[in-house]
């Protein structure tokens, strides 16, 4: 009897997120903003951030924020790439030394819209190329037949290299080894192809998207150098009720 294979759907940008379709039947959605925000929330997360609450607007985040404590909340953003008044700026390399015990409550352009916009699936997992071998992992173990949509956040409707390729590392990471149990649709299969030819240039790839070149303008070379650490981290965050936790999962080699 022919083995049901198991299908990879990829999105090339949040504006393709349809929440109808992510009900129907059983679908987990795997969410990916490699600059930046999915990558500034799984290393937040690392560094000790107690949760991460993604939001639609700065508004949004300031309405959170009422309902903590002094001192339990975080808030950080951005607006196209610019920064908000009152809200630190959402990179790693600063964050990482401030989240120790807090709530990130964090606002992007494009990164936590997507996370909102995937929240009708069944699960909803935070990727990056920082903790993709552990995502691929949680889901050949414990997602073995739902539909995953891998979704890229891109970059305010438009396509993103850096997440095209962070989406093909994931695929990678899930087909690998699995003797054609994945049936890909054509953007996923693109992907993974241009990672294969791409696989050992993480920071050329980042570095020269339209993203990395305004991260290069703007002197954060530190975070693009953060966010290409292939597999560093092993958490698997998932959203939970408007919160982002963690999973811990054992090290994918």
């Amino acid at each position: 009897m022919k083995q049901t294979m198991q299908h990879i759907h990829l999105l090339l940008k949040k504006e393709e997120i349809n929440r109808d379709k992510l009900l129907d039947g059983e679908k987990v959605a795997i969410v990916l903003d490699v600059l930046l925000a999915t990558t500034t929330i799984v290393s937040a997360l690392h560094n000790g951030a107690e949760q991460v609450i993604p939001v639609l607007s700065p508004a949004d985040a300031e309405l959170k924020s009422k309902d903590m404590t002094q001192g339990e909340c975080l808030l950080a953003g951005e607006m196209r790439a610019q920064p908000i008044e009152g809200f630190n700026y959402p990179s790693p390399t600063l964050l990482n030394k401030l989240v120790q015990g807090k709530t990130l409550v964090l606002s992007t352009t494009n990164g936590t819209v997507a996370l909102q916009k995937s929240s009708s699936a069944k699960k909803v997992y935070i990727a990056s190329l920082l903790n993709n071998p552990s995502v691929a992992e949680k889901i050949k173990n414990v997602h073995q037949t739902e539909t995953i949509v891998i979704v890229c956040s891109g970059n305010s409707g438009e396509f993103s290299m850096e997440d095209f390729y962070g989406a093909g590392h994931l695929i990678h990471c899930l087909v690998n080894g699995t003797q054609d149990a994945f049936l890909l649709n054509d953007a996923a299969k693109a992907a993974c192809a241009f990672y294969s030819t791409n696989i050992n240039s993480a920071f050329e790839i980042l570095q020269t998207s339209h993203v990395g070149q305004l991260f290069e303008d703007h002197d954060l070379n530190g975070d693009l150098r953060l966010a290409t650490q292939k597999g560093s981290i092993t958490l698997v965050p998932e959203l939970i009720n408007g919160k982002i936790q963690t999973v811990k999962n054992r090290q994918q080699r």
